[in-house]
């Protein structure tokens, strides 16, 4: 009897051999703010990875996944969570993002996200430092290269605290004419809005008549004035913190919050932790400074 011998195609990748079949790949992009510029490098980003990848005959697209947002923390990042969760359905064999910065700037969530993949069996080319996950050196190499992304955003971030702090100190700050209700931006800075301005006086005078933020909040819900959202109902919330804004005495203070873990990027309130700038006469008043601290002294 003769053998007879039949070949089993494979169906499964072995990632680092020669063994291949049509891997599903897919993209991540990312930019840090939402400004003209950097959209647009977005797009031109999204287009340069779909094409690439749909070159490429062993390559089937599964999308490429941008957005904007800062690189600190990974939870906040929509795209990228979806990304993963196609990664740990088997749904993808390979991620090509531009460096390892796009997948994070902090050392800890990059390294964890490819610890995780490296796991799962995803392939992941970084470009710019021409690194493969699959590769046995990788991720001593990574752990490098992220250290040195991290130290590229805390120098970035001490870069832009000087200049902020630089900014409060000779009164040259662009915070100084933030706009909110009861202001707008005028030819040389903020400007009353009279409409929203007569619904300020008249939050100040009800409160100076010993009136609470419910009675206020249905008063003003009662003449049908909307938020400064726009929503209908004015929140306990929001009336405390207007009647607490110094700008609407004219006066700007500066360095009210600071971020202490850059990382994270979490704002904390400064009650003395750093040195605060106060600008006195830089607008118009809405009330006088009189009713302004009558009502916070009692308040407190």
């Amino acid at each position: 009897m003769s053998k007879e011998v039949t070949f089993i195609p494979a169906t499964k990748t072995i990632i680092g051999t020669e063994l291949s079949q049509i891997l599903n790949v897919a993209a991540y992009c990312r930019v840090s703010s939402q400004s003209d510029e950097q959209y647009g490098s977005l797009e031109v980003q999204k287009s340069y990875y779909t094409d690439y990848i749909n070159d490429n005959p062993g390559w089937r697209n599964i999308g490429v996944y941008a957005e904007t947002g800062t690189g600190r923390n990974i939870k906040k990042r929509a795209e990228f969570k979806k990304l993963l969760t196609k990664c740990r359905k088997h749904k993808v064999d390979m991620i090509i993002t531009k460096s390892i910065s796009r997948f994070s700037r902090n050392t800890i969530g990059a390294l964890e996200v490819c610890r995780e993949l490296r796991l799962l069996g995803v392939e992941v080319l970084f470009e710019k430092e021409n690194l493969k996950l699959s590769d046995p050196e990788t991720m001593m190499e990574l752990e490098i290269a992220c250290a040195l992304a991290q130290e590229e955003i805390h120098s970035h971030s001490l870069n832009i605290k000087m200049g902020l702090r630089h900014g409060f100190q000779e009164g040259i700050s662009g915070y100084m004419d933030f706009t909110c209700y009861g202001y707008k931006q005028g030819k040389n800075g903020l400007k009353i809005d009279k409409k929203q301005a007569k619904v300020i006086k008249m939050i100040f005078e009800m409160r100076a008549d010993e009136k609470s933020l419910g009675e206020i909040s249905k008063t003003l819900l009662k003449k049908k004035i909307p938020s400064p959202t726009g929503k209908p109902t004015w929140s306990r919330e929001t009336l405390s913190k207007l009647l607490k804004n110094e700008k609407y005495i004219g006066v700007v203070l500066l360095q009210k919050t600071y971020v202490e873990d850059y990382l994270q990027g979490k704002q904390l309130r400064n009650d003395g932790q750093l040195q605060q700038v106060l600008v006195r006469n830089h607008h118009q008043a809405i009330v006088s400074e009189d009713m302004f601290y009558q009502i916070n002294s009692e308040s407190n």
